[in-house]
């Protein structure tokens, strides 16, 4: 009798439970044997339990992406926006002999494991225009703080090894999210369009340069699913992907997967609204935000294409189909 064949979105959470049950000898003040995941995408994120009833946060990184070093940057970074800035963030927990991120084999190949501390809240609801384009102006105000605590903060966080998110790293011939031409539905006539469009993005961003006032270390993924509402605020997740970027992507990674919708423009403008209120924002970088939201939206198609897990199952050909009219409009609204 011929067995059924394995899903291997099921064989690779299998993977992962058994890491992160490995990971729990690194932090002794945990006693749940079981764990319940909350998200796998990249990484696997599972709520467990203190001996006191605590609740953390275990995160199992996925392999050969980030080194140690670059992890515990991001823990540098966390502690640091935790003694300088008024937003909530989840720390990270010390483990076994002082420290913070371990390292579980499994195959040959290391995974690195970090508790965090647990945050309230719900994601913002997408399908609540009105509530959301209220949480956008929050957004933008905790993304200016983000942005200014990097810009007083240089000195400081100059020693923080981070990925760099710039164009090649996002659409360049061997970016860290795959290549958007392997994406799902991607046909002769569309790829010819989308072609055009990350030509002119190139173009664009060469011309918008580099500059300290530009570009720095930010979030890079403050998407909906990775902010927390807890009454009136909003507390801040997951700063796995955290790097050197472009200031204004953040506006754009906070509108990944919606950017199709109506009211994005809504959104854009409550944002503006949030950040210009501690922090400045040029004339010159506004007009760029159509840029980053089309880069943004092809290095979501290469990341639905190359990824398999409930949210890529979900998105489908039908996020690259959606895309033409944004690409259309962006060549059609947007001066090369």
């Amino acid at each position: 009798m011929r067995q059924s064949p394995v899903d291997p979105l099921i064989a690779s959470l299998e993977k992962f439970n058994e890491i992160a049950l490995n990971a729990l000898a690194y932090f002794p003040f945990l006693t749940s044997s079981t764990l319940q995941l909350l998200n796998y995408s990249e990484n696997s994120t599972y709520l467990v339990e203190g001996k006191s009833g605590d609740q953390y946060i275990l995160r199992v990184g996925r392999p050969l992406y980030h080194t140690k070093e670059e992890i515990n940057s991001e823990l540098a970074w966390l502690q640091s926006l935790d003694k300088h800035v008024s937003i909530k963030v989840s720390l990270p927990v010390v483990g076994a002999g002082g420290e913070y991120v371990h390292e579980v084999t499994h195959d040959n190949i290391s995974y690195y494991c970090v508790v965090f501390t647990f945050l309230n809240g719900i994601s913002p609801d997408e399908e609540n225009e009105d509530e959301l384009v209220k949480q956008f102006q929050i957004i933008g105000e905790i993304t200016a703080h983000l942005h200014q605590h990097s810009v007083e903060n240089r000195d400081e966080l100059k020693s923080i090894k981070r990925l760099h998110w710039d164009y090649d790293a996002i659409l360049g011939p061997a970016p860290k999210w795959g290549r958007w031409q392997d994406g799902l539905a991607i046909t002769s006539e569309r790829e010819a369009l989308f072609e055009q469009v990350a030509q002119k993005i190139k173009k664009r961003l060469i011309d918008f340069g580099k500059g300290p006032d530009r570009y720095g270390l930010i979030h890079s993924d403050l998407r909906l699913a990775n902010l927390l509402v807890e009454g009136n605020d909003l507390n801040v997740i997951d700063f796995d992907d955290c790097g050197y970027g472009w200031y204004v992507y953040d506006i754009a990674a906070s509108l990944s997967f919606i950017e199709h919708k109506p009211y994005v423009p809504a959104l854009i403008s409550s944002w503006l609204k949030g950040y210009r209120k501690v922090r400045p924002l040029t004339q010159e970088e506004e007009q760029e935000i159509p840029t980053f939201i089309m880069m943004r939206r092809l290095q979501l198609i290469a990341w639905v294409g190359s990824r398999d897990n409930e949210t890529t199952r979900e998105l489908g050909s039908q996020f690259t189909e959606q895309t033409d009219e944004l690409a259309k409009r962006y060549l059609a609204d947007t001066l090369i």
